[in-house]
């Protein structure tokens, strides 16, 4: 029995690293150096090799955005989720599985999807629909684009294929930006998909709820409900981050131009002096932040050449590009265009 899976992995929220596994055998077939890009995103060979050990959610994350850039696959979490064999997911899909009916299969699936990932918390709601909402956890969400995608292909799937029927979202939000593959999202979806959203959600008609699962064992079930929430219960559930908080608030705030002390602390319901409070007892201030979330995403949005300099300019707040490339040569001692032409 391996002892990986009981790793202390430290304060920050760990998953199962499927997707991470997944993205290390697509890069490894392009021939591409993964061992670097493990090394860059604070992942080892044996958190690959070993099915059991688990992995800090900002690293897998990272390591997607990696391979996407290396493979030159701005869909790449959205490819991911398509290829592989579901039932590599383990506990979860077979809880899911063997449910009576979908809404059933849904609720337990979001009560414990933090058994996979630690980093995402869902909300399970009716009202027009059944509405599935995804929140990050003491990880920031503004950097990610390939794990929320990859997870909600995945949620689809899994619908689809418990049900055998090819069912279609009513609605699908993601809070981050994307130009291309709106024409892949609407085929695989069955919708539109709204990109730069307030909320990260996918929703379905009511009437799916009612579809009764094509593998349902309810003697099975009540006993993976029993080890589904052993699993439960051992995970922590006070990994968390004020900064993450403070990211996510930042990040909205941004192309508006008010991502200053007083409306973020405002957004998260504090005044200022506790915001600073908060961030100094994880020995951190407001401007350290911004600015390095700031250099994040510029780092990330240059990547993207769907998306001009003005535009990322105005992204990250500036009111011109000028003021941007001043910024830009500030962190990294060259231009926004020179660096852009270097990940090219």
């Amino acid at each position: 029995m391996h002892g990986s899976d009981t790793d202390h992995l430290g304060p920050f929220p760990n998953a199962t690293g499927l997707m991470a596994r997944l993205a290390y055998l697509r890069a490894k077939e392009k021939g591409v150096d993964v061992e670097v890009l493990l090394r860059d995103a604070g992942l080892t060979p044996r958190q690959i090799d070993d099915p059991g050990a688990r992995v800090e959610v900002k690293s897998q994350i990272r390591f997607l955005d990696l391979v996407a850039t290396k493979l030159n696959d701005e869909l790449l979490g959205f490819h991911l989720a398509q290829g592989f064999d579901l039932r590599a997911m383990g506990l979860l899909y077979y809880v899911l599985a063997s449910s009576d009916l979908l809404d059933e299969a849904l609720r337990r699936g979001v009560r414990y999807s933090t058994i996979v990932n630690e980093g995402l918390a869902l909300k399970y709601r009716e009202d027009e629909g059944i509405t599935i909402n995804f929140n990050y956890v003491g990880v920031a969400r503004h950097l990610d684009r390939h794990q929320i995608e990859c997870t909600m292909v995945t949620l689809v799937r899994m619908c689809r294929e418990l049900t055998s029927r090819r069912l279609s979202a009513a609605r699908v939000s993601l809070t981050h930006r994307r130009r291309g593959g709106a024409t892949e999202f609407k085929s695989f979806f069955g919708c539109d998909v709204t990109f730069g959203a307030a909320l990260d959600e996918i929703a379905f008609p009511t009437s799916v709820g009612k579809l009764s699962i094509v593998g349902a064992d309810p003697y099975l079930n009540q006993l993976l409900i029993r080890y589904c929430e052993e699993a439960l219960a051992s995970r922590s559930t006070t990994r968390s981050s004020y900064r993450s908080s403070v990211e996510s608030a930042i990040a909205v705030l941004l192309p508006h131009g008010k991502a200053q002390a007083g409306e973020v602390s405002r957004e998260l319901g504090v005044s200022r002096r506790t915001l600073a409070r908060r961030l100094s007892s994880e020995g951190l201030t407001f401007a350290d932040i911004l600015q390095r979330l700031k250099f994040d995403l510029a780092k990330r949005d240059l990547a993207d050449e769907t998306l001009s300099i003005s535009e990322i300019a105005w992204l990250l707040g500036y009111q011109d590009v000028s003021a941007f490339t001043h910024a830009f040569k500030r962190w990294t001692g060259t231009t926004p265009r020179a660096m852009r032409q270097a990940l090219g």
